[in-house]
């Protein structure tokens, strides 16, 4: 309980992680985000200091955790030079919860231990909700001993954990969890977009789904959504896109060829190119379903959540 915890990266998972640990008697010490607004709040409400440096962040926090959006955010916070985390990172322990590809934590695990940190990836399953209940499944990654060290911590916020391997591995199998996920949602979208079109009561055809052989997580998670168009967003289409992107570079890595998850990746791709990518995964449904608009018009207006 004695280690001094920052969050850099504070949207809706960061945050509500950081929430989750405060209530578990961890001192959030330090937050950082792009968004100075909203990591100002935070501090705020958990009594941390609002950082405008990364640097700062690494010399009040011993375990700094990181939720960017890609690999490009998570080169920059890591950067070789100038304002970074690594700055002063000696000793620091680094658990890294975005999506992003295999090579990246392997090339941030390399960069900090240069400079005597660690790392791990700790890669997420589950959404908002469970951020905020400490009930995500995570996938863990990297330098054997830190994730030891940080176990306890990394225990108040799942349910469920599992460690993989050497840096990168567990990022491999996030891709691979990301893209059977996206397939399923997409082949999900098509089925009740075609039974809406034959004229099926969808309320049935969701329950004949649940019992036979079309039966999913997705179908628990995003088939009303779909069904009566509400895409609030816990997992954006953009997100999807950029994840079955990553699992499709793994794939030409192996040489292998993957239709389906390409075809994935062509629907999300649709979806941001139409101004929809901050739409719910969910939101693919409108790419299949007959154009009248969804349902709940509130959840999105002209491709963007209110």
């Amino acid at each position: 309980m004695a280690k001094k915890i920052g969050f850099v990266g504070v949207g809706r998972m960061g945050a509500n992680m950081a929430r989750r640990l405060k209530e578990c008697g961890y001192k959030i010490t330090a937050v950082f985000d792009l968004n100075s607004q909203v990591a100002g709040a935070l501090a705020e409400e958990l009594d941390s200091t609002n950082c405008s440096r990364l640097d700062e962040i690494t010399s009040l926090a011993e375990v700094v955790i990181t939720v960017v959006t890609d690999d490009k955010a998570m080169d920059k916070i890591f950067a070789v030079k100038g304002n970074s985390l690594l700055k002063g990172a000696k000793g620091n322990i680094f658990i890294n919860c975005a999506t992003v590809s295999p090579k990246t934590h392997i090339k941030v695990e390399a960069r900090a231990k240069k400079v005597g940190a660690a790392t791990i990836e700790a890669c997420m399953a589950s959404s908002i909700t469970q951020a905020r209940q400490g009930t995500l499944y995570l996938m863990c990654g990297g330098d054997k001993k830190a994730f030891q060290k940080v176990k306890p911590i990394l225990t108040k916020l799942s349910s469920s954990m599992r460690y993989i391997g050497a840096a990168g591995s567990a990022a491999e199998v996030k891709a691979l969890v990301n893209m059977v996920m996206n397939i399923n949602t997409a082949g999900l979208a098509e089925g009740l977009g075609l039974g809406a079109a034959l004229g099926h009561d969808l309320n049935m055809l969701r329950e004949v789904f649940s019992q036979t052989g079309a039966n999913s997580r997705v179908l628990e998670t995003d088939g009303k959504d779909m069904q009566i168009r509400d895409h609030d967003c816990y997992f954006s289409a953009a997100h999807a896109a950029k994840d079955s992107g990553i699992a499709l570079d793994l794939s030409k890595q192996q040489k292998l060829d993957l239709p389906l998850a390409a075809a994935t990746k062509g629907q999300y791709d649709k979806m941001v190119k139409m101004g929809l990518g901050e739409l719910d995964k969910s939101g693919v449904a409108e790419l299949t379903f007959k154009a009248h608009g969804p349902k709940k018009k509130s959840a999105w207006k002209k491709g963007k959540k209110k």
